[in-house]
């Protein structure tokens, strides 16, 4: 399979649809056939119409008076969020947060399958986490075109992001997940998302 080419679809909207999917998943599993779109506002805390809105961008349409059908909804959004594709990752930096990510069994029902670690500590490089080998980066390069990966996993000291993610550009990753602080640099064409947890943990904080 072949991902879709979606049309531009706002950020927000992308990210409210995992939360969609997981309400829909839970009616499905109580034999539910249909959702209507103030049900899915009611469990998200926002207006009918937005939901609306986020699903005009899919190819799911509704009934009059009934709503969406339960199974063709998750079908629908499971396929439009790329989770039905299962696609390789690269991940550089096995320690603490790498390692958690590789026992993250969960990433798999989401399509991604980080197969491949690397690092530059000799206790780790040669070992194994969840059944991931762990490899010494100065192999990254050929691996990469060896196994023909596109997805680079960043999760090393900040001090050594940016440096991490010029190889992994130099080496043909066009999609880049950061779990770093650092602002990565890297062309237009490359595609970074930042998942930074100490600025949750700060906003968290701030709140309290």
């Amino acid at each position: 399979m072949s991902r879709k080419e979606n049309r531009a679809v706002p950020v927000p909207a992308i990210q409210r649809m995992p939360f969609y999917l997981a309400f829909v998943k839970g009616l499905q599993k109580q034999g539910r056939q249909y959702v209507s779109s103030i049900q899915i506002a009611d469990y998200m805390g926002i207006d009918p119409t937005q939901v609306t809105k986020d699903l005009s961008y899919t190819d799911i349409v509704g009934k009059t008076r009934v709503g969406y059908e339960v199974d063709s909804l998750v079908s629908i959004i499971t396929e439009f969020l790329g989770f039905t594709i299962m696609d390789n990752a690269f991940l550089v930096g096995a320690g603490s947060l790498g390692s958690a990510l590789l026992q993250d069994g969960g990433l798999l029902q989401f399509g991604l399958n980080i197969n491949t670690a690397f690092d530059i500590d000799p206790y780790k490089v040669g070992s194994k986490v969840n059944g991931v080998e762990v490899l010494h980066i100065d192999q990254f390069r050929d691996m990469v075109a060896q196994k023909n990966v596109i997805i680079g996993i960043i999760t090393v000291p900040v001090d050594t992001a940016q440096a991490v993610a010029d190889l992994m550009v130099a080496s043909g990753i066009r999609a880049i997940w950061n779990f770093t602080p650092s602002r990565l640099k890297v062309p237009e064409s490359i595609i970074v998302q930042d998942t930074i947890i100490y600025s949750n943990l700060a906003v968290l904080f701030n709140r309290l």
